[in-house]
């Protein structure tokens, strides 16, 4: 479940009169996501979100999540827009949590996505990255090789409980990284977090892009690593070539990758599945049975590692 606080209905009520949406007529909460609790409302003016932001959200950060969005959109990217209340806020209170209201978008994700799918991802994240080249807000990525050492400290000592020898693997695999990750290659906003449950589609076509809460300043041939391993590994963990070769061409035809870009996709590729996998580690080992975050297995990101550790030319990926 990602509804982790609750909300009633008188209070509910009372927290929409601030906003320009009409009378409530019916909510539910959305069994889906890991950070935030989120709520489909139902009013006399039409269908919204409500996303309740819970700890593992920085209130900081809501303004650059929520620029950003706004931003895309004008650039005609499909993706939610903040419903500004009476007042000209934005974020309000609810629950004792922070709230936000936002626009619905029509659209399924997807649980067996196709070639076709993934090409039009790859040009969709293309089109963001371009999108986003003017915006006038940053944020630093809290989630690159910094935060990712957060994460192992806290888990090293158990790590092999889940997999054998997997602290001395993912080890080694920092001191790489620390040694060797890419530099100077083209950067600006990216999604970070384009998994097939922020993308909707309406048939074959993509609908829009959901889920900015990890969008941050980083390298865009990592948000396009990321992606290959959110869509294009299959459920025995095997890499699909002919997602892959979908996504890149998608990707290219929009914004061509570099030829410093392509070099280092595997590496790149290798430290995002490092990156999903000590979230799910750290959480896994951490969260108790029950608790009010979403608990997934690491070990499919394990198996990611290890792929990617053994590509010797980015052509392995089905780039051109």
């Amino acid at each position: 479940m990602a509804v982790y606080t609750d909300v009633n209905e008188g209070e509910l009520g009372a927290f929409l009169k601030a906003y320009p949406v009409g009378d409530l007529l019916s909510y539910k909460g959305i069994a889906e996501g890991t950070e935030n609790s989120n709520f489909l409302l139902h009013t006399t003016s039409g269908s919204y979100i409500l996303t309740l932001y819970e700890k593992r959200v920085d209130k900081a950060d809501l303004p650059f999540f929520l620029g950003l969005m706004g931003h895309l959109a004008r650039k005609g990217i499909s993706c939610p827009l903040p419903v500004t209340a009476h007042d000209g806020t934005v974020i309000g209170a609810l629950a004792g949590r922070p709230a936000v209201i936002i626009t619905f978008l029509e659209g399924l994700s997807l649980r067996r996505p196709t070639a076709g799918h993934c090409g039009e991802v790859g040009k969709a994240l293309a089109q963001l990255h371009l999108a986003g080249q003017d915006f006038p807000m940053t944020r630093q990525n809290a989630l690159a090789i910094d935060g990712w050492r957060k994460l192992w400290n806290a888990s090293h000592a158990r790590a092999d409980e889940v997999e054998p020898g997997l602290a001395a693997e993912v080890d080694a695999d920092f001191a790489d990284f620390e040694s060797n990750w890419p530099m100077g290659l083209p950067e600006g906003i990216i999604h970070a977090d384009l998994f097939p449950d922020n993308v909707f589609f309406l048939g074959e076509r993509l609908s829009g892009l959901i889920d900015f809460y990890f969008a941050c300043n980083d390298l865009y041939a990592y948000d396009v690593a990321t992606c290959l391993n959110a869509w294009c590994f299959e459920k025995d963990f095997s890499f699909n070539l002919t997602k892959g070769t979908a996504l890149l061409a998608g990707y290219q035809g929009v914004r061509p990758l570099s030829g410093g870009e392509k070099a280092a996709l595997p590496m790149l590729a290798r430290g995002s599945a490092l990156r999903f996998m000590l979230t799910r580690l750290y959480d896994w080992l951490t969260v108790p049975d029950g608790g009010l975050v979403m608990k997934r297995d690491p070990t499919e990101y394990i198996r990611r590692m290890r792929f990617h550790r053994a590509i010797r030319a980015p052509s392995e990926y089905g780039l051109s």
